[in-house]
């Protein structure tokens, strides 16, 4: 006698009878977990290569008479270079993080204290449609905003105090706009085209709209102390 054929269903998790979704998700879960770590391992290495780099440009600009004010201006591009190596990096980390989040939010959550209920109704629609066509969830600007308010913006404005420190006291006149010029470009010119990048920078870091701190914040604060 042939057996009838088992239809996996949604109302038995969708995987059949040998198979539970508890299963598949402890499973799941502890392959997002494992990527997630790993993203956030590039992005702490990647940290520590930038503050590296920017720390040996700072060195070599104290070093001698020779290193004008220029080489702090290239440690400033540096960080800037990085910040938007790291930003990339977040969106990529934010896929996973938010993954796991999901599973914690609606299934263990909700396992400890099912008074609570789930965090979102449809978390299995949403979950099965990342899976089916994942994307980065977090725009690009929203993760530069969130590095600089984590790592890149007191780097930046110390690297500004530094430059301006130079100026000051390593110039070859007394005047720090003269000081500032740079192989025929204005002393004045070159002040202005930093001041209005540190003002942009400022204005991404602190936008409204961007600064809403997020579960991602709150959790990647969580991470940094670990």
């Amino acid at each position: 006698m042939v057996e009838p054929d088992h239809e996996p269903s949604h109302e038995d998790g969708g995987v059949g009878s040998e198979i539970g979704l508890e299963s598949i998700i402890a499973h799941l879960y502890r392959g997002e977990v494992d990527r997630a770590v790993s993203w956030r391992q590039r992005l702490d290495s990647t940290t520590n290569f930038a503050m590296t780099i920017m720390g040996a440009i700072l060195a070599y600009a104290f070093a001698g008479q020779g290193a004008g004010h220029t080489t702090v201006l290239i440690a400033m591009v540096v960080g800037l270079t990085f910040l938007l190596i790291e930003a990339n990096r977040y969106q990529q980390y934010d896929i996973w993080r938010s993954r796991v989040r999901s599973m914690q939010e609606n299934v263990f959550a909700d396992a400890l204290d099912p008074s609570g209920g789930t965090e979102q109704t449809d978390w299995r629609a949403q979950l099965s449609r990342d899976y089916r066509n994942p994307a980065e969830k977090m725009p690009f600007l929203h993760a530069v905003a969130h590095r600089l308010r984590r790592v890149y913006l007191p780097v930046l404005v110390g690297l500004l105090a530094i430059w301006v420190f130079h100026l000051l006291v390593y110039g070859d006149t007394g005047s720090p706009v003269d000081n500032a010029a740079i192989e025929g470009v204005p002393g004045a010119v070159v002040i202005a085209a930093v001041g209005l990048s540190y003002l942009g920078i400022i204005v991404v870091a602190f936008q409204p709209n961007l600064k809403t701190e997020s579960e991602g914040d709150r959790l990647a604060e969580l991470d940094a102390r670990r």
